[in-house]
């Protein structure tokens, strides 16, 4: 292979790595090259505020520019109706009245800011207005209009653009996002059943488990912006809720696990259990992995035979020690570990059959589109 075709190889793959980013940045520039012009057309006073706006407004995804708007043109227009007010009905003809005046001004909206985030635009709107008018000689009434005119500008103008160029739903993240949840999720399964054999690094748990709630904080988010999309007829899918609760659900059961397999069991009961141990996590891993395949596919959910099957042979095993008295000889803190990973299976288990109903909701819409689609 030439050097040319490799570079175009190595080119197509990052775009295709990078195709979320790569929008992105097209929908950024596009909405500020549109406001921009849009501002000069309207002869807007100031169109940098335009143009700061849309590139501020426009996302990742259509809900999150949704949001994005709405909380810029809330906070705009609070700081420009109080910056306006403080402009007009308190005189600040020196430089001491200004100073006092600013500080009227933006030490409450600071405050309100701090407690709604929403606002956080809404101290630097007041402070345009109130100072703007000692560069351009225009009114306080007249620098709020033009600041919330051209912010208005800016947030519809990126909004439209988020919309109809390239568009990201958030529903589709959020599958993106649930389905590398649950692979790290089976990666983990893997490294904590590990320890029942040869321990587990409390810094290496902390690390698995630290991931995982890392990726299930970005998961929420995402599925926030999902919702915002689906409230806004902006998008049509399965209810994002069960699916994250259900994640929130698996990670627990994965706590449960690394508790219990924090340090090797004793040899005697630790080489019965190995071989089912192993098929336990196996089938588990599997699935996880085969969901999250199946998420990112839009089609049907995996079967839980495999996993049945091993969580059967484990069982078989423990019911097997004990008819040996193998339990009743065992520590106390080793034997609350393994009936708290029996404990564990069994809800992961119950927690893999929601799995398998949400998987089956999220491909439901495809799986009807693709039907709408045949011919008659």
């Amino acid at each position: 292979m030439t050097r040319s075709a490799r570079f175009r190889t190595a080119l197509r793959a990052l775009v295709r790595r990078r195709r979320a980013q790569l929008a992105l940045s097209i929908r950024v520039t596009i909405a500020a090259l549109a406001s921009l012009a849009l501002a000069q057309l309207l002869h807007l006073p100031l169109p940098l505020w335009a143009v700061l706006t849309a590139v501020i407004v426009t996302q990742m995804s259509v809900g999150r520019s949704l949001k994005a708007t709405f909380d810029y043109l809330v906070g705009t227009l609070g700081g420009a109706i109080y910056g306006g007010g403080i402009g007009v009905f308190i005189p600040h003809s020196s430089e001491i009245a200004l100073l006092a005046v600013l500080a009227l001004a933006v030490a409450p909206l600071a405050l309100v800011a701090a407690i709604n985030p929403r606002f956080s635009v809404a101290p630097i709107t007041a402070i345009i207005v109130l100072l703007l008018p000692t560069i351009t000689h225009a009114s306080p009434i007249a620098s709020a209009l033009d600041r919330v005119l051209e912010v208005a500008l800016g947030g519809v103008t990126g909004l439209v653009v988020s919309f109809l160029l390239l568009p990201s739903g958030a529903h589709r993240q959020v599958a993106e996002a649930a389905a590398s949840t649950l692979a790290r999720m089976a990666r983990a399964l893997g490294e904590l059943l590990a320890g029942l054999t040869q321990g587990l690094d409390v810094d290496a748990l902390h690390r698995i488990q630290d991931g995982i709630g890392q990726a299930l904080v970005r998961l929420d988010a995402v599925g926030d912006e999902a919702e915002r999309e689906r409230a806004a007829r902006l998008a049509v899918g399965a209810d994002t809720g069960p699916l994250l609760r259900t994640l929130l659900r698996l990670r627990h059961d994965l706590v449960m696990i690394g508790r219990a397999a924090i340090g090797p069991l004793p040899e005697a009961i630790g080489k019965r259990l190995q071989s089912p141990l192993a098929g336990v996590g196996a089938a588990f891993a599997d699935y996880l992995g085969a969901s999250a395949a199946a998420l990112l596919a839009d089609r049907g959910p995996p079967p839980l035979t495999a996993v049945e099957s091993a969580l059967e042979a484990y069982a078989a095993e423990i019911a097997a020690l004990r008819r040996e008295g193998f339990t009743r000889s065992l520590p106390s803190d080793a034997a609350e570990r393994v009936f708290a990973l029996g404990f564990a299976f069994e809800q992961m288990y119950s927690n893999c059959k929601d799995l398998q109903r949400c998987v089956a909701e999220w491909a439901e819409p495809s799986q009807q589109a693709g039907r709408n689609n045949k011919p008659a």
